[in-house]
């Protein structure tokens, strides 16, 4: 018989994977801004380890994330493919290392899956990952696979810097300018949306529903950005927004002991966080800060450098947003037109068991 789905052994998978997305790894060179770092036995080696060689002196940035397999709601719908959260686990990671203006030099990924799924299945996640690695210009040089009770997707992610030059969480100094490199929300809107898109008193267009739906299925990790800031020596802070602008700004404020006023016109809002909003009667500014997966970054520049790092961006083919100031309050606030202050709109990411849509109609707009 022919035709049905394949299920190949693990080291018949190992061999696909090298035949198919690994070939031709060891013995590039895979550093960059003067960074010399030679992958001398990448994936297509099939040994126990990748193995690196760093000809000149750097930093070596290191981050690993979990992210739960297919229990995304959009895949259990059917919105997603293996493909897509193939990619987003490589993003996900990747966007770890552009945060501490690194550049990522590997990734490492974990991927478990339960009998039932063929080899086509497999290839399609594995496909993902690849292609995320690629789109950010680094390799996925071997991990783990092998059998489990469902999929399972984890990665780390490898990056480098020069010596000292990694942009950590804790450097913001009252005064610095509080940015972000572009809207976020995208993908906590869509988890909003979709799962409950029957309920409304309408649905969003099709144009609309597919800006939602590709936050998810191809989230960029801001690498190019992370390397002007950090390459350039700009930033004092930086963090990606992959729990929700809210929080990353509340998470900078504690770790570097700052307080934030946020300048609520200044925050760019995407047109879809704001329908989706309007549908859940809810603030759009609030969505747009809340629990959200999304991968920009939020970083602080002093005053003084603030033309400098947006002419760096500009000659990049870059911009980012200026949204409020760090201040000696140690409180993240916010400060509407008529110059009326408040706590930060939204709801943080804190593990909360209950869905993003119901914690945001908890906090309606004043």
């Amino acid at each position: 018989m022919s035709g049905g789905p394949v299920h190949s052994d693990e080291p018949t998978r190992v061999q696909q994977l090298v035949n198919a997305f690994l070939t031709g790894q060891s013995g590039r060179n895979v550093g960059a801004d003067g960074l010399d770092v030679e992958l001398t036995a990448g994936a297509d080696a099939k040994d126990d380890c990748a193995v690196y060689e760093f000809h000149t002196p750097m930093s070596l940035v290191v981050g690993s994330d979990y992210v739960r397999g297919p229990k995304f709601a959009l895949y259990e719908m059917g919105l997603l493919s293996g493909f897509d959260i193939g990619y987003y686990l490589a993003i996900a990671n990747i966007s770890d290392v552009a945060a501490m203006g690194a550049t990522p030099i590997g990734l490492l990924s974990v991927v478990r899956y339960p009998h039932e799924v063929d080899d086509a299945e497999f290839r399609e996640i594995v496909a993902g990952i690849h292609q995320g690695c690629t789109d950010c210009g680094t390799l996925n040089v071997g991990g783990d696979i092998g059998n489990a009770e469902r999929i399972i997707l984890s990665a780390t992610a490898f990056g480098v810097c020069r010596p000292g030059g990694a942009l950590m969480r804790g450097g913001a100094r009252p005064g610095d300018l509080l940015c972000v490199t572009g809207p976020c929300g995208l993908l906590g809107a869509a988890v909003a949306y979709f799962p409950k898109r029957d309920t409304f008193a309408r649905s969003l267009s099709a144009e609309v529903e597919k800006r939602l739906l590709d936050g998810w299925k191809r989230p960029r990790a801001r690498v190019a950005e992370g390397r002007v800031l950090g390459g350039r020596g700009h930033a004092t802070a930086c963090q990606d927004t992959s729990d929700g602008l809210k929080a990353t700004i509340e998470q900078i404020m504690r770790a570097s002991g700052v307080g934030f006023r946020v300048v609520e016109d200044e925050v760019p809002v995407d047109p879809a966080v704001e329908q989706v909003a309007a549908l859940m009667g809810v603030e759009p500014l609030a969505l747009a800060m809340s629990a959200s997966a999304d991968f920009q970054l939020a970083f602080t520049v002093p005053p003084g450098a603030l033309e400098k790092c947006r002419t760096d961006f500009a000659d990049a083919g870059l911009e980012f947003h200026a949204i409020g100031e760090a201040d000696e309050t140690g409180r993240a606030e916010s400060i509407n037109r008529h110059n009326a202050v408040r706590p930060l709109p939204g709801v943080a990411w804190k593990h909360q068991k209950t869905d993003i849509s119901l914690l945001v109609a908890e906090r309606p707009a004043d």
